[in-house]
């Protein structure tokens, strides 16, 4: 007790000392948490109200997994698609390198082709860094490549240790610290995967190996990483709910009682119960400077973290973007429905055909008086993604002008309003439409059709448009 450090907390101004030292808990049988996860019911999320500080560290960044995670539920990626992507996330992180990693498979000869190409790119971010199992033979697979870095997945659930490695929890700290140790003899920093953290026993197994991880970073000089994975997505950001389903919750006792400061700490979330934003800006709030995300959320089942997401949540915790081109956003959502063939769903927040699209009559009527009524922000400015109006039922004169004055790009004396003629007209067309029983949306094909079929007619002279059908 008399060695541990007394210290000037730089977030309260106050001096602090833990208390408490956590040894490893070598447990015969596993401890699956069966009170939290019976596996014939839903999860239950138990509180005791105990509650930690936030600690928001000075620098937060982002790390992607596009390359890796990402992969894990559908086609691989072609080499050339993932330099390209490689690319954008250079030019999104912007100057200051806000995405500051992404990690690769190292497996196939198509992903080191990728590392090498990226590599070449001479990148100062996002560094491109690597990820293998907890194995020398994987470890010989970074060494040959010449990476600094490396991710090492070090499953601490007893789900994992138990049933799938069949070791003991002792064991496995033993294997895990064997090959963290031959990363460091060799001079590659690791980065230890904590995968299933949520499902982990955080004082009994969690914390005292990775305060044993801390100590081997301060014998070799190098720093050691955690990244704590959120691998079925179970954790909750809820103030005063139990470890190991809090994210507070860990990350307090990973920096606290482990002793990882915030800039080796990283947040790894997945998207099962609908948690993995929040439980990734809560990792930020609460201590963590790195959150671990992919492209448009694609990752095993239900996905990652989306990067594009957290750009954003990122701008709102600290007030500024920091130099990120938030506009490469909409040119990736294009790229990959033009040249992957990914689907993007359409309300899909940022980057889905309709995310910023109303229907609602009223809804446009307030657009066409000043847009910031019914959008988010300024669209056009930071996805080059103006806001529109999809012509329906509902959509009313407001909205058919609306839907005009955006796609002619028509503005000051230009732009119509909704008592102009050519707009009645096709608000009397449309309306026809539905009263003979459509239920669709109209197509954008469909309204210029109808427009180049009258505007002569009402005087109103429009450029001559062709439409993809």
């Amino acid at each position: 007790m008399e060695n541990r450090k007394v210290y000037r907390n730089p977030h309260n101004n106050l001096l602090s000392l833990e208390e408490h030292m956590y040894e490893l808990v070598d447990v015969k049988t596993p401890n699956v948490f069966r009170n939290l996860f019976p596996y014939d019911e839903v999860p239950k999320i138990a509180f005791n109200d105990r509650i930690v500080p936030h600690c928001f560290p000075e620098e937060i960044w982002i790390t992607d997994t596009t390359f890796r995670d990402g992969q894990q539920s559908r086609a691989p990626y072609t080499t050339e698609q993932i330099v390209t992507i490689f690319d954008y996330l250079h030019r999104l992180g912007g100057p200051n390198g806000i995405i500051r990693q992404s990690e690769f498979f190292l497996y196939s000869k198509k992903d080191r082709d990728a590392v090498y190409k990226c590599l070449e790119r001479g990148y100062k971010f996002p560094e491109v860094t690597s990820w293998i199992r907890a194995s020398k033979k994987d470890f010989e697979l970074v060494k040959e490549i010449g990476l600094k870095e490396t991710g090492i997945l070090v499953s601490c659930s007893d789900y994992h240790i138990f049933y799938k490695m069949k070791m003991t929890r002792a064991q496995a700290m033993e294997h895990y610290l064997g090959v963290v140790r031959e990363c460091l003899e060799t001079g590659v920093a690791p980065r230890c995967h904590l995968e299933d953290i949520t499902r982990s026993d955080i004082y009994g197994f969690v914390i005292p190996f990775c305060f044993e991880l801390m100590k081997l970073g301060f014998e070799y000089n190098i720093p050691v990483k955690i990244r704590a994975c959120d691998t079925m997505g179970y954790g909750v950001n809820f103030p005063g709910a139990v470890i190991p389903r809090s994210v507070q919750g860990i990350i307090y006792g990973l920096m606290t009682h482990a002793g990882v400061p915030s800039e080796l700490l990283e947040w790894h979330g997945h998207n099962d119960f609908y948690k993995a934003v929040s439980n990734s800006t809560t990792a930020w709030l609460y201590g963590a400077s790195g959150i671990n995300c992919s492209l448009f959320g694609i990752g095993e089942r239900t996905g990652n973290t989306p990067l594009e997401a957290m750009v954003f949540e990122y701008a709102q915790l600290k007030g500024t973007l920091d130099g990120m081109d938030t506009t490469v956003i909409t040119e990736l959502a294009e790229y990959y429905k033009k040249e992957i063939g990914y689907k993007i769903p359409h309300r899909t927040p940022f980057v889905g055909k309709n995310f910023n699209v109303t229907r609602a009559g009223i809804h446009a009527d307030g657009l066409l008086k000043n847009e910031e009524i019914y959008n988010i922000f300024d669209t056009e400015k930071f996805l080059n993604r103006p806001v529109l109006v999809s012509v329906s039922n509902t959509s009313g004169l407001a909205g058919i002008a609306h839907w005009m004055n955006t796609f002619y790009h028509l503005k000051g004396d230009a732009a119509l309003d909704k008592s102009n003629l050519l707009v009645h007209k096709i608000k009397e067309l449309v309306d026809k439409e539905y009263e003979d029983g459509r239920i669709t949306v109209m197509t954008d094909a469909e309204l210029v059709a109808m427009i180049e079929a009258h505007k002569a007619e009402f005087g109103v002279d429009l450029p001559t448009v062709t439409v993809e059908l």
